[in-house]
């Protein structure tokens, strides 16, 4: 469905997107994420035509896109702000791209009947943009990129200014929504929670380049780097040498997958793999914070002589801070990044 070769775009001397190669498949919904500046907006505005590509090819359905402007490129485009039009109702509102493509008005109307009922506003047609709340503006937005049936559906941040609740309820609904209707999705965003909910693929940004492709459950249980670690809030990161299936750290002997590469490496270690024991029979800690997480509890640990450890545990088991405990490593939580990025 879509392809970009080594595109590129310079603003001066900066490559805001540096030769990327990404592929999107049919029905297929594809996340990028990244910090501010990865270029993953810049990415998007390259694909619908809003920027032009300093060097390398968009392919939509093959067909190279340069010269094409974006609304003959057959693609949606739903932004963070909407942009809907206060002026017209609902019904006004998603039928825009149906008028513009220059559908007859019956069909019109049966058209917003029908996605206004698939995005949950069923007879909306005639209410008024402004006594729309932010998730109901956010669904007739969703129901007018649709309307025109594009082959590609393009997401910029599109749940960023809903609150929490609202933003995990929507995104559970559009994946569901694009499963039934097969619609193929590019969606940037820099919600780590909301790309690993909605994705089939995820696409983790940094300064213009892909640092790591996957699926959200590979790129969870295997960044490729600190870099993709950090990003997804991992901060149990430190130099190892790994020899056997041990390696050692400023922490002293962690366990390591079985098969792991042998020597110089930097090792992250989840917070699930940390467990807490006795003093005696694990790294002396003492606990200096601890934090409800709802189904966990986050406990922050410091070893004399060597960096914090972030642990987890249930709520039940959360040591008071202050308290002196030991931490032990499981090998099934511990990944080996290679070198240091």
């Amino acid at each position: 469905m879509l392809r970009l070769d080594g595109a590129t775009v310079r603003f001066g001397k900066r490559a805001v997107l540096d030769s990327v190669d990404l592929e999107v498949a049919d029905h297929e919904i594809v996340c990028v994420l990244g910090p501010s500046g990865s270029g993953k907006s810049t990415l998007l505005r390259v694909v619908a035509g809003l920027q032009a590509a300093d060097a390398g090819r968009v392919l939509l359905d093959g067909r190279d896109q340069r010269g094409v402007p974006v609304h003959r490129r057959g693609v949606g485009l739903m932004f963070q702000d909407h942009q809907l039009f206060p002026q017209r109702d609902v019904g006004g509102n998603v039928a825009f791209g149906l008028r513009m493509r220059g559908a007859a008005k019956a069909e019109q109307v049966r058209r917003v009947g029908e996605l206004l009922d698939m995005v949950g506003l069923p007879g909306a047609g005639r209410r008024a943009i402004s006594t729309l709340s932010g998730g109901e503006q956010q669904r007739v937005a969703l129901a007018r990129a649709l309307a025109p049936e594009p082959k590609l559906l393009m997401l910029d941040e599109p749940l960023g200014q809903l609150d929490r609740g609202l933003r995990e309820r929507l995104v559970v609904e559009l994946r569901q929504l694009f499963g039934r209707l097969g619609t193929t999705v590019l969606a940037v965003t820099h919600d780590q929670g909301e790309a690993f909910a909605l994705a089939d693929r995820v696409v983790v940004m940094r300064e213009g380049r892909i640092a790591q492709t996957g699926t959200p459950l590979e790129v969870w249980q295997r960044p490729a780097s600190e870099f993709v670690a950090r990003f997804l809030g991992f901060d149990n990161v430190v130099a190892a040498t790994v020899s056997g299936e041990a390696a050692d750290t400023v922490w002293g002997k962690v366990p390591v997958p079985a098969g792991t590469a042998q020597g110089e490496a930097r090792l992250l270690v989840r917070p699930a793999g940390v467990r807490l024991v006795p003093s005696e029979d694990g790294l002396p800690c003492v606990v200096t914070g601890r934090t409800f997480r709802g189904h966990h509890v986050a406990l922050l640990l410091r070893p004399a002589g060597a960096p914090l450890l972030e642990a987890e545990c249930a709520l039940r088991d959360a040591p008071e801070v202050g308290a002196e405990v030991g931490a032990a490593f499981a090998a099934e939580e511990v990944v080996v990044l290679g070198a240091a990025d």
